[in-house]
């Protein structure tokens, strides 16, 4: 997961950025709205995170500028020291996802955290993902197509999993390779045409299969499905999603 952190505070900054990365997650922090809505117009993001109290252009005029629009539906959760019912309730009606106020409870950003990445990623969060005759098995890290068992190494694995979650979406160079190689700097560009190509070959992904995997010059990567039968299959939740579900603070 690749999560953005709208926060003009360096501490609070550092503290989540740090939070993030042990967790397993790849964290962008932006001090300003500036240079998120920046990186917003070119790259990817799983999450957003954001504070109110931004000076140059508030979290709340960012969220309605990512509503307006970003394509993609991202998640965005409110980190803010605003308590104010009315400004909980316009974030909500803005099209906020899930809202918490400074200072943070760590039980409860993880909380709602993996309860709003879950409901936002269903496909990724369960561990067989079906997508026409493909199936995922995330718990066993397999691959079957028509029932047979593909070879795949480890990224060429991942990697795939990441193009088949999110079916009909540009996928940014750099969210790609930040999601599958976990951000690590000696990862060129060219390591990652090579592992799209081999997925072009090892798992037959063209027209004639019912999927488009193409490139968008300078960009990044698509998978489309060519055929209604090939759109994912969300799994169904499980005990321990329900329960965590219901561990959540109600915040409206």
């Amino acid at each position: 997961m690749r999560i953005a952190v709208l926060e003009d505070d360096d501490s609070q900054r550092d503290w989540m950025n740090s939070f993030m990365l042990a967790l397993g997650y790849v964290c962008h922090v932006f001090p300003n709205s500036e240079t998120l809505l920046r990186e917003l117009r070119r790259e990817n993001f799983d999450l957003l995170i954001l504070d109110w109290n931004i000076p140059d252009m508030s979290g709340l005029e960012v969220l309605r500028w990512v509503r307006a629009n970003l394509k993609a539906r991202v998640p965005v959760l409110f980190v803010t020291s605003h308590v104010d019912e009315a400004d909980l309730v316009e974030a909500l009606k803005a099209g906020a996802d899930d809202y918490m106020c400074k200072p943070v409870r760590v039980p409860e950003l993880l909380a709602r955290l993996h309860a709003l990445l879950r409901r936002a990623y269903p496909e990724q969060t369960g561990e067989i993902l079906t997508s026409g005759d493909y199936v995922f098995d995330q718990k066993a890290k397999t691959l079957t197509h028509k029932g047979r068992l593909l070879e795949l190494k480890h990224r060429e694995y991942e990697l795939a999993y990441l193009l088949f979650s999110r079916l009909g979406e540009l996928l940014s160079r750099k969210y790609l390779q930040e999601s599958v190689w976990g951000g690590q700097a000696d990862v060129v560009s060219r390591t990652l045409d090579t592992h799209v190509s081999r997925l072009r070959v090892k798992l037959d992904l063209r027209p004639e299969n019912g999927y488009r995997l193409s490139s968008v010059y300078s960009l990044g990567y698509r998978l489309e499905a060519l055929s209604s039968r090939a759109v994912p299959v969300e799994p169904a939740p499980t005990a321990d999603s329900l329960q965590d579900d219901s561990r959540l603070v109600d915040h409206v």
